[in-house]
């Protein structure tokens, strides 16, 4: 289902490339993913999250504090028949949710990020999982080869995704809930700020249901705390003096809370 980013042409998979009919090949790395960057961006060295973020992520991740939600969206898999599928998940970052789908589900999961960093990362790692590094803007899948698409907290490009999804696919699109780390924002901020919910349209994709899921946590431990906060944009915006309020915090309770937007590709599209 990989198609050559160059001339979209279908790839082979040829044991340590993947190559197309018109000799375009991408050659695998030691570590199993494949770079189908094109253009100038075809490197993707700095580009998306480096690989400090990419370490910060997996060690907050794998201390289990996010689990509620991979748990929903393979509980949702299975509601809607999607867990025998083909699913994909975009952005995925070091690809801890990406394993988490191909370990509860039966589904071939593959998984693909901007930031190579976050994509030698998975890959190293979790070698039953395909990982690709590719542009979210134009991904090298072919049309209507997806099954269920899953999309956290990463930017929304309709286009694609209605283009990848089968005509009776699903995309579980994951934002942030009005008081997600309400307890880190009132450490950072004096008038801490709720998160305002995406009402853009799409016409492609029709929204059939919102989910929310929240819990109470408490984050123990300043490294840990600091991970959890190199995840966020408040990172890269947050004055030093706030910053250290937050990280001499040996604990930190908060709320965690995502919706989940169940999209649907009509049959009709």
């Amino acid at each position: 289902m990989m198609l050559c980013p160059v001339c979209q042409k279908n790839l082979t998979d040829d044991l340590s490339r993947f190559v197309c009919e018109n000799g375009h090949a991408f050659d695998k790395a030691r570590e199993g993913y494949v770079n189908l960057l094109a253009g100038r961006h075809k490197q993707g060295s700095l580009i998306g999250d480096n690989r400090d973020m990419a370490k910060a992520r997996r060690r907050f991740l794998e201390k289990g504090y996010y689990d509620f939600l991979a748990e929903e969206l393979v509980r949702l898999l299975f509601r809607f028949q999607k867990e025998n599928g083909t699913v994909l998940d975009i952005s995925c970052g070091e690809g801890y949710y990406t394993d988490f789908l191909r370990r509860k589900t039966q589904a071939d999961v593959l998984g693909f990020d901007i930031s190579k960093e976050m994509i030698r990362l998975a890959a190293k790692k979790y070698r039953d999982v395909l990982f690709f590094v590719a542009n979210i803007a134009s991904i090298p899948l072919q049309s209507g080869s997806i099954d269920a698409a899953v999309q956290i907290c990463a930017p929304f490009h309709e286009k694609e995704f209605c283009r990848i999804l089968k005509k009776d696919g699903i995309l579980l699109s994951v934002v942030p809930g009005k008081r997600h780390l309400w307890g880190l924002k009132e450490i950072l901020y004096e008038n801490p700020y709720e998160n305002q919910p995406d009402k853009s349209d799409y016409p492609s994709l029709r929204l059939a249901e919102t989910i929310r899921i929240d819990k109470t946590a408490v984050i123990e431990g300043r490294e840990t705390i600091a991970d959890l906060f190199a995840m966020t944009p408040y990172s890269y915006k947050t004055s030093e003096q706030d910053k250290q309020k937050l990280l001499s915090l040996d604990s930190l309770t908060t709320q965690l809370s995502f919706d989940i937007r169940i999209f649907k590709k009509e049959d009709t599209l």
